[in-house]
């Protein structure tokens, strides 16, 4: 069962900050990333990726930069600020919440 892109819709840039948080990396290893978690049935386009990660930027959430590309070729790398962390630390409690409520919603209260 493919899972609809809606489901992203609004939390692109939690997701790809989430990821920062662990390592630097460039684009092409976070859409694969977010395809490998999503378990192959959440599809990524690139255009929604790099327009989130323009938008990021902006907003000071994260830093780019250009690797060294002794190893193929040169790529940009994304890092998450300080700015982005706070960002990432309130979306999730938020998601938290999100989650509790619409478990209450659809499946029903649980006490």
């Amino acid at each position: 069962m493919a899972v609809s892109s809606d489901i992203l819709r609004g939390h692109t840039e939690t997701i790809i900050l989430r990821i920062l948080r662990s390592k630097d990396s460039y684009g092409y290893e976070i859409t694969k990333e977010i395809i490998e978690a999503g378990e192959g049935l959440i599809d990524v386009k690139d255009a929604t990726i790099y327009t989130a990660f323009r938008r990021m930027e902006s907003d000071g959430l994260i830093n780019t930069y250009w690797g060294d590309g002794t190893l193929g070729a040169r790529r940009k790398y994304y890092q998450i600020t300080e700015a982005g962390i706070r960002f990432y630390n309130d979306r999730l409690e938020e998601w938290k919440e999100i989650s509790r409520l619409l478990s209450n919603l659809i499946i029903g209260p649980t006490h």
